[in-house]
């Protein structure tokens, strides 16, 4: 996936990196992530059913929340989460 902008890539990861630390740190679980994300994912595809946007913008909307779905984990590349992500994992 090509985000168009690297500094994107930068902020996904900033934010990825303190989700992971809000989890080590007892804050945040995982669940709770994952929750919150599933709750993004469904708003955000409700938006989606009435929008005229492209199947590539669509999913472009939605790879943040996929990507920060993803931040429960070791850190990982920005790539290596991208390809994940795109294997549906």
């Amino acid at each position: 996936m090509n985000t168009a902008n690297p500094q994107l890539e930068g902020l996904y990861l900033a934010i990825s990196a303190l989700v992971r630390r809000m989890i080590e740190k007892g804050i945040l679980d995982a669940e709770d992530l994952h929750h919150a994300m599933s709750e993004a994912r469904q708003a955000a595809e409700q938006d989606l059913e009435t929008s005229s946007l492209s199947e590539a913008n669509r999913k472009a909307v939605l790879f943040p929340i996929d990507f920060l779905d993803k931040a429960d984990g070791d850190v990982e590349s920005f790539r290596s989460l991208v390809r994940r992500i795109a294997a549906g994992h």
